[in-house]
């Protein structure tokens, strides 16, 4: 089994795993409110870019826990190439965990994904066309400043 994902506190893990502790911390309060967010940031080095996704469960009022994933590229050439290797990472983590919520009989819990775009900055320009794929893939998109979990969480570990 492919540990593709990291946990700060459970450490090494698949998305399996990733699931079903999703699935142990949403029955350990049935009755709260979540959000399940998907969102990716990058980091350009001399030689590569660093690109992390990261999966939140949010237990809206009382916490989160957060999974998250590495992976490095050879040098993109431009800040658009990815933006849109961002997203397409999170559609990816994003239809994978909505197979398993569908298989397991846990539709009814929705997927955000969160962009690393906004309207101040140089990624203003690519918010409709980003936006217009997420959403054109049935996800709900935020976009900076709402977009913590590509923004803080993912950006921790682009570092």
């Amino acid at each position: 089994m492919r540990k593709e994902f990291m946990s700060p506190t459970r450490g090494p893990m698949s998305l399996r795993q990733v699931f079903a502790d999703i699935l142990e911390y949403v029955s350990a309060e049935p009755d709260m409110n979540y959000r399940l967010i998907i969102g990716s940031d990058s980091q350009p080095r001399e030689d590569h870019v660093c690109f992390v996704s990261a999966i939140i469960v949010h237990r809206e009022g009382k916490g989160a826990r957060y999974y998250y994933s590495k992976r490095y590229q050879n040098k993109f050439f431009s800040l658009r190439q990815r933006i849109f290797y961002e997203a397409s990472l999170s559609l990816d983590v994003a239809s994978r965990l909505t197979a398993l919520l569908a298989d397991s009989g846990h539709g009814d819990l929705n997927i955000e994904i969160h962009l690393d775009v906004g309207k101040v900055g140089e990624t203003r320009e690519l918010i409709r066309e980003i936006v217009g794929m997420v959403t054109g893939s049935g996800f709900e998109a935020r976009i900076k400043p709402d977009s913590y979990g590509a923004s803080k969480v993912a950006d921790k570990y682009t570092k």
